[in-house]
This record gives C-alpha cells, sequence and structure tokens, in this order.
C-alpha cells in the first residue's frame, strides 16, 4: 500500500511557523487520485498539478497568518484519521474528499466531530455532472462549498476558513 502524503509549514523570516494565535493550521485534505491532478483528465480537471495547488495553499495561508498543513492519500481510513487529527490541532479543515464524498460513512461521521470551519471543495462543479457525482456527504457537515472554480477555490476556501476563524477569535 503506497500513500502520498505531502505536509507543509509556512515559515516566516523568522524560521518559524506562522500560526493562528493558538498555534494551529489549517489541514488541507485531499482524497483518492487528486495525485493525479493535471494528468486525470485534463479535460474537466485542468493542467495544475497537486503540487502546484500546495504551492498556492502555502501561500496563501502564509497570508493570512496560518501555517499549511497539506496532504493526499487514496485511502478512506488514512483520511479518517488525519480528519481525527485536525479535530485535535487544526485551527480549520480545507477538504476536496474527491470520490470519498458520495459514499464514505466513516468521512462522514469522523467529519461530524469536527467544531472547527470546514470548507469542502471540489475543482469541478459537482451539480453539472452526472447524477452519481452531485450529492455529496460530505456537504451535510460542511460550513461552505466550493465547487466549479478549479484550484481556485482552494485559495476561496482558505480565505473563507481563515475569515471563520478570526471572527471567533475576536468574539
Amino acid at each position: 500500500m503506497q500513500l502520498t502524503e505531502t505536509s507543509s509549514g509556512t515559515a516566516n523570516a523568522a524560521g518559524t511557523a506562522r500560526t493562528d494565535p493558538a498555534g494551529r493550521a489549517i489541514y488541507i485534505l485531499n482524497g483518492p487520485n487528486l495525485n493525479l491532478l493535471g494528468v486525470r483528465e485534463p479535460h474537466l480537471y485542468g493542467s495544475t498539478t497537486l503540487a502546484q495547488v500546495e504551492q498556492l495553499c502555502q501561500r496563501v495561508a502564509a497570508e493570512l497568518g496560518f501555517g499549511c498543513e497539506f496532504r493526499q492519500t487514496n485511502h478512506e481510513g488514512v483520511m479518517v484519521d488525519w480528519v481525527q487529527e485536525a479535530r485535535e490541532s487544526a485551527a480549520a479543515i480545507v477538504i476536496n474528499p474527491a470520490g470519498l464524498s458520495f459514499r464514505s460513512i466513516p468521512l462522514l461521521d469522523a467529519l461530524k466531530t469536527v467544531d472547527q470551519p470546514i470548507a469542502e471543495v471540489h475543482v469541478t462543479n459537482i451539480h453539472q455532472r452526472d447524477p452519481l457525482y452531485q450529492k455529496s456527504l460530505v456537504s451535510l457537515v460542511a460550513t461552505g462549498v466550493i465547487c466549479g472554480f478549479g484550484p481556485f477555490g482552494y485559495e476561496l476556501a482558505l480565505r473563507a476558513v481563515a475569515q471563520r476563524v478570526t471572527a471567533a477569535r475576536s468574539t
């Protein structure tokens, strides 16, 4: 079993991770086959690679004053483990569950335990896809859903959850 995981913290000029005052990063979790972004069905998903998406997320998270924990897996149980980890240590979650969106009860149940903001992201507009891809279980628990804006959706999601975390801090 091979897992693909990339994990990044964004450093400031002093070399220390820039995170919210509680010391937490935004977790960006990517599901099955997203390691093939830019190669798999480019007519649907475009030519941007997951590595390029990660660079975008690192830059935006740093700009917003957060660390960035960026990961991808092709395995449902690993995704559930990461959600449970994020529940304990993340400021927020941005998740592109990919194929896990539509049938993963274990992922849904894990996300139900999260109190932090959750942004669900899809590169394509799932509501314009085949019926199989139109009803995401993750949407039932997500704070918000962004779909159809390509990789830019990740930036929108980061900005949205960061705004929620910042607003909660000031209350």
